[in-house]
């Protein structure tokens, strides 16, 4: 549950952050370039303008939900500057280890021993020190330059390729797991797997009809929604989402909640739903077959709210179902997986973590998740978590395309 000294704290450290970043950008692209007046101060405004609304885009976009379009660019310019503040720090490394390897050399100069006659060309007691050579500040301009127009090319071809990769078709990876206590009949079962789609001001009705479309094209049995549909009001992003109702799969449409669902009033999206005819499960379990052949499909609320009054409650999914049938479980978050798989849960369908969605956080939710992304197995329990079917915050993808999961179940 967020409270209101986690919000500040969250606030404090993002601001201090950019703050810093806005700083040194200044300082690389305008303050070191020109000895101008009006470059450096047009510099100064411009970043002003660029940081202060992602500052406050957070709580913006809580208190008034229709300026929600200014995050968007807010979190775009943000992406542009995780790469210039990545590339100059490549760019200016260069430069260091060029200095200090086949740049200027300090010069010898005379200078006399203490106690000695003054220096002359002949005298013995002269001695050589170095002496670091005058700046050349035409030279450090023009380096200057070059750096901060290679970081702006670099940075420029990035977020390009990551903005066309993020609405991009998503790709589609089919996996097939052996789930153990599947009946025979179900052998083939298909369920088709998306996750955070984010729906919002940019990600909206026609992405939505193309997602539906690409889904129901590879004919599943099932379709499993897990969690992060969207980033709104139901009366904003109501028409976008009601697209999920042309889905086409002869054991429904399900959901659970994530996180973000929580942001924009969980209760009133599941009502919502329910009413396009998804189904939408909050901690309990359901049955899927007939009587020839079925497996548990269970869901459960969002892992962050765990201590809250209505939130994530396996043990309630879970109650009153035979531990020996085959089973699925729906779960926005993996962090879960451990506990899930001692409970039984054959296979879990997660997503939150997004891959990390563009490089280099890429990296970091790598070395931060244990289970980032793909499929992982320990024994006969599977988990797979996708790397998202939409995006959030910034609109790029590099190096963690969006992706659709199509998860073909056999009898073990």
């Amino acid at each position: 549950m967020e409270t209101p000294l986690r919000i500040a704290l969250f606030i404090l450290v993002v601001g201090v952050v950019a703050t810093c970043v806005h700083v040194y950008l200044y300082r690389r692209l305008f303050r070191d370039t020109s000895t101008s007046p009006a470059w450096r101060h047009t510099g100064k405004v411009l970043l002003t303008l660029l940081c202060l609304p992602l500052l406050l885009s957070w709580v913006v976009t809580r208190v008034i939900p229709s300026a929600f379009i200014v995050a968007v660019y807010s979190w775009t310019w943000m992406g542009v500057a995780v790469y210039l503040l990545l590339a100059l720090a490549a760019l200016g490394g260069v430069r260091w280890v060029v200095a200090r390897t086949q740049g200027q050399r300090a010069v010898l100069v005379p200078v006399a021993a203490p106690g000695s006659a003054p220096p002359s060309l002949t005298a013995l007691s002269v001695t050589a020190e170095p002496v670091a050579p005058p700046v050349d500040e035409d030279r450090r301009r023009f380096l200057a330059r070059a750096t901060a127009g290679g970081a702006v090319l670099a940075a420029g071809g990035l977020t390009g390729f990551g903005m066309w990769n993020a609405f991009h078709p998503p790709v589609v990876n089919e996996v097939a797991v052996r789930l153990q206590g599947l009946p025979k009949s179900m052998d083939g079962f298909t369920i088709v797997h998306v996750s955070d789609i984010h729906v919002g001001p940019i990600i909206q009705r026609r992405f939505m009809d193309e997602l539906v479309s690409r889904c129901n094209a590879l004919k599943p049995d099932l379709v499993a929604i897990t969690g992060d549909l969207v980033d709104g009001t139901v009366k904003d992003l109501g028409p976008s989402v009601a697209a999920l109702q042309n889905l086409r799969a002869r054991a429904g449409t399900h959901f659970i909640t994530g996180n973000h669902e929580y942001y924009w009033n969980a209760s009133a999206w599941a009502d919502a739903l329910t009413g396009l005819g998804i189904h939408v499960l909050r901690n309990r379990h359901i049955s899927i077959g007939d009587a020839g052949g079925a497996f548990d499909l269970v869901g459960v609320d969002d892992w962050s709210m765990r201590n809250g009054p209505k939130g994530y409650n396996l043990d309630a999914a879970l109650a009153g179902r035979d531990p020996s049938r085959a089973s699925v479980l729906l779960a926005h978050q993996p962090s879960n997986w451990d506990v899930a798989a001692r409970a039984g849960m054959g296979l879990q369908l997660s997503g939150h973590t997004h891959g990390g969605q563009f490089f280099p956080f890429t990296v970091a939710v790598s070395a931060i998740w244990k289970h980032d992304a793909g499929l992982f197995q320990d024994g006969d329990r599977h988990l797979y978590v996708s790397r998202g079917t939409g995006f959030w915050g910034p609109p790029l993808r590099v190096g963690a395309p969006s992706e659709i999961v199509k998860v073909t179940l056999l009898a073990a």
